[in-house]
């Protein structure tokens, strides 16, 4: 009897331990989640519940989705909660979604030590919520929003001492026809996570108007928000804008010692999502933070508030940031209102609203079930996407070198005056044949002088193929007398200008002489509606068909027609700029932004590029740089790394007062991120156009030697071996060359890795190498190869084995080392499995960055009356998950390290 009393209490004493260690264990928290989750009848459900995988580095990854749920109703909202799988610090590094906008509108992560249920899903729009106690949003999703890379090193980190043991996702059904088949949904998004500590933590800071009212009618309203920054040094990387319907632009800015630095300026009316922040910048005690926006009450008949329904309005900054992980602070706010004397110093860039084209609006994006894409739209939106990170920084090796067999025949031309692209990205080049301008063309009121000379019966313009510089079309015979300017529309029509006729043309691509649309007086310069005196360039804007022209020679102003030629409006530097900034001096050449509906001016003899909102005129920013020189004559601009302008000077009137080189200027941060020239000793003569293809190759028109140089950044690229996924391809068994290369993140990228292998046959070995070493090296666009060539010598067999042996020994022993340490580390009872690597061996050991999303949103549930229904988008992608390997190589530690970068200097405008 006392046998079985003591086997009873002993028997009771496991389970109250099992029991206890079930409620504190988040490893057994997390596997209860698992089994009452799958225990429902659903096979979406099934399908998604995956174990924790983690893998020898220390990174695992965690499912949160939703147990097949099926709204009944319109606009529900419903949460689940998922236990942090570890007791231990972990860092989010990626968050990857899966969910789609036509069942989804949007969901939302949030971290929290005490959610609302532990059991079961629940209604989470009513007063319940999400957490019983502090909940800090960590993720958004919205429209199938796209996402933007995080920086190496930086995380969100959970668990330990964080606070947050559980994950509450929650998702807002907007439509309920989209359950109309009665099927269940499992969206939700997959947690990449890292046990190694970041050395940088991630956090949002948040300035918001509470107290904005928007009177009906009014033309412009702002909102001003700004607050003194108390707290250890933050370094900006992202910003995202948000407003409803009636927001315009909406800018952020750092203010110390009375400097105002843009940290970011977008329309809300694109997509919001996290867009790169401004190079360099960082954030210290005594600054200060504030921003605007720019509200229109036009079209209201009441008063609008700040509020979280479709019918209010509101004024958010999101600032994303990393700081140091001692100093962590992951979220902070600013709700003051700015005072007017503050605000009399914001740049005038704040004010100007940025247009967004109809078809590209997101009308009720906040508030309104998401319809099913179009194709259309989809390649609408596909051109507002925001940038990813690798996207908005140069490479370090990147440089503009000429590519000197290019052309590989040479071409016949005469003074090139003009360059531009066709859809294809082949070069058009305009030039002037036999004709020259010299100091005997025009007299002292414009007028041309040599009209005995005829039209230049050459064909002046000229489609070359890119690559080989073979001439591919040609046309424009007996049209022309002295050419200047061109570009190309959406149709690939061609949109001249002629100096000596004082007239703008449209032509046909086709070859036909006949123009279709004639703006001007032949050989009569003039100053008004119906005239221009030596224009020298013409920009179009691909989504309306509006035409300027920059006139010119002897008009300082910009003039815009309607895609038919009928007169629209004109500015000059000064007439729409309320600092009154200095009258254009030869407005050379333009160029239109797609992505920011800005025409930006290369005024020649100011010596500065200045840019202006296309539909009103209105001044947006200069940049004027002393390497310039005083002289800019063309730019060309690249929709890329947050935006690149290409320019070049040219030679003073009086004295050449700076080299004559290419330029690479950063739109944002008017930073020149690279200069190039050509090569041998050779000088541009006058660099007199420039363009720049989408895959960032540039042609530059010479007008003083009479040729086009193309420039290309594939020598650099292939100096240093760069990341990103490796592909080994192996030769032969014979061969000694192994070609690693490496999948790009945007341009073709090829590097070689030497590695010496021993061989059997010395001689064919020694054939190859040879071989090899004769061939050329190419230098066509994306094509461009180097081998690097080392000769083998041979081994004894002995040898090869014993250095074949070692590493594998090595390696065993060092897997089963870390295979013990992981078992010690997690225990038999934890649910784990390893992760499968893309690719074995060392090369694993080089893998890339993972792939994936990072969305936060929706936070203003908890002030001065906002819903926890209201709608808010952040993205920022990316993670560096598989950083951690202990054996990375130089170059990755490199390429990993990220520490807070300093301030940058301040450029000269």
């Amino acid at each position: 009897m006392g046998v079985l009393v003591c086997g009873v209490v002993v028997l009771t004493l496991i389970c109250q331990s099992h029991s206890l260690d079930g409620a504190t264990n988040p490893l057994h928290r997390f596997k209860r989640y698992q089994e009452s989750a799958s225990s429902e009848p659903n096979d979406c459900t099934t399908r998604t519940r995956q174990p924790m995988v983690l893998s020898k580095s220390g990174n695992f990854s965690l499912d949160v989705r939703m147990p097949g749920v099926s709204p009944t109703a319109s606009d529900t909202y419903l949460c689940v909660a998922v236990p942090v799988p570890t007791t231990r610090d972990a860092y989010i590094v990626d968050f990857e979604p899966h969910a789609s906008m036509d069942t989804a509108h949007h969901m939302l992560l949030y971290g929290c030590r005490t959610p609302v249920s532990t059991t079961n899903y629940w209604d989470c729009g009513s007063v319940k919520g999400t957490c019983e106690d502090e909940a800090s949003i960590m993720y958004a999703w919205a429209r199938n929003a796209p996402p933007t890379r995080l920086p190496p090193d930086v995380g969100f980190k959970v668990g330990g001492k964080s606070r947050i043991t559980y994950f509450v996702l929650q998702i807002h059904y907007g439509d309920v026809h989209a359950f109309s088949d009665h099927h269940r949904d499992c969206s939700g998004l997959t947690l990449r996570m890292t046990s190694k500590p970041q050395p940088f933590i991630a956090g949002m800071y948040l300035m918001m108007s509470v107290t904005t009212i928007i009177p009906p009618g009014n033309k412009v309203t702002n909102a001003d928000v700004a607050c003194t920054y108390n707290s250890y040094p933050i370094y900006p990387f992202a910003f995202r804008t948000h407003t409803h319907k009636l927001g315009q632009v909406v800018s952020g800015y750092r203010i110390r010692d009375g400097k105002w630095t843009l940290i970011g300026r977008q329309t809300p009316q694109l997509p919001q999502a996290f867009y790169p922040a401004t190079k360099g910048i960082n954030v210290k005690y005594g600054d200060t933070l504030a921003a605007r926006c720019v509200f229109t009450g036009e079209g209201r008949t009441t008063k609008t508030y700040i509020g979280g329904t479709s019918d209010d309005e509101m004024c958010n900054f999101y600032m994303m940031y990393y700081m140091e992980s001692r100093h962590a602070a992951p979220f902070q706010e600013c709700m003051e209102d700015g005072s007017k004397e503050l605000f009399q110093n914001i740049p005038p860039e704040a004010n100007v609203p940025i247009t967004v084209p109809p078809e590209m609006m997101m009308h009720n994006m906040m508030h309104s079930a998401g319809a099913p894409s179009t194709p259309e739209h989809q390649d609408d939106m596909a051109l507002l996407q925001p940038k990813r990170e690798e996207e908005e920084v140069l490479d370090q090796e990147y440089h503009l070198e000429e590519v000197t067999d290019w052309p590989e025949s040479p071409l016949q031309l005469g003074q090139v005056s003009g360059l531009a692209l066709d859809s294809d990205d082949n070069l058009v080049i305009f030039h002037r044949g036999d004709h020259q301008w010299g100091v005997n063309s025009f007299d002292n009121s414009g007028k041309y002088q040599q009209q005995s000379l005829g039209p230049i019966q050459q064909s002046t313009i000229l489609v070359v193929d890119p690559v080989k510089g073979s001439v591919l079309k040609a046309s424009g015979r007996n049209m022309f007398y002295l050419p200047h300017g061109i570009t190309t529309d959406k149709d690939n029509n061609y949109w001249v200008t002629d100096v000596a006729l004082h007239q703008v043309f449209k032509l046909s691509s086709d070859g036909r002489d006949t123009p279709l649309v004639v703006l001007g007086e032949a050989f009569e310069p003039g100053s008004d509606k119906e005239h221009f005196c030596k224009p020298t360039d013409v920009a179009v804007d691909p989504v309306t068909g509006n035409v300027y022209v920059s006139d010119g020679y002897c008009n300082a102003r910009i003039l815009k027609f309607s895609p038919e030629g009928t007169y629209l409006s004109h500015w000059g530097a000064g007439s729409s700029d309320r600092r009154r900034r200095v009258q254009f001096r030869i407005p050379h050449s333009l160029v239109f932004l797609p992505d920011r509906r800005e025409l930006c001016v290369a005024d020649r003899e100011n010596g500065r590029i200045q840019c202006f909102v296309a539909e009103s005129g209105e001044f947006v920013k200069e940049i004027k740089k002393q390497e310039f020189g005083g002289e800019v004559f063309a730019i060309s601009y690249a929709p890329v790394h947050g935006g690149l302008i290409y320019a070049v000077n040219g030679e003073s009137a009086y004295g050449r007062s700076a080299p004559l080189k290419g330029f690479v200027i950063n739109y944002s941060t008017k930073e020149i991120l690279d200069d190039f020239s050509p090569e041998n000793a050779q000088e541009f003569g006058m660099p007199h156009d420039i363009v720049v293809t989408k895959d960032g190759r540039v042609f530059v028109g010479d007008a003083a030697t009479d040729s086009v140089l193309k420039f290309s950044s594939d020598k650099a690229e292939h100096r240093s071996v760069k990341k990103g996924g490796i592909e080994v391809q192996e030769i032969e068994e014979t061969e000694t060359i192994i070609q690693t290369r490496l999948k790009p993140q945007q341009r073709g990228e090829v590097a070689v890795a030497k590695v010496q292998i021993p061989v059997v046959t010395q001689q064919k070995t020694a054939e190859l190498v040879q071989e090899q070493s004769q061939k050329p090296q190419q230098q066509e666009d994306d094509k461009e190869t180097t081998l690097a060539k080392q000769s083998a010598q041979g081994v004894s067999p002995a040898v090869i084995t014993t250095l074949l042996l070692i590493p594998l020994v090595v390696v065993i022993s060092i897997g089963v080392l870390i295979r013990y340490r992981k078992n010690r580390m997690y225990g038999d009872g934890c649910e784990v499995k390893l992760e499968q690597t893309s690719s074995g061996g060392i090369l694993g050991k080089l893998r890339g960055k993972a792939a994936g999303g990072l969305n936060l949103g929706n936070f203003f549930a908890t002030h001065k009356g906002y819903t926890r229904q209201g709608f808010d988008r952040l993205s920022t992608e990316g993670s560096d998950q598989e950083k951690d390997d202990d054996n990375d190589t130089d170059s990755e530690n490199e390429e990993y390290s990220a520490p807070p970068p300093p301030a940058g200097p301040s450029s000269s405008s």
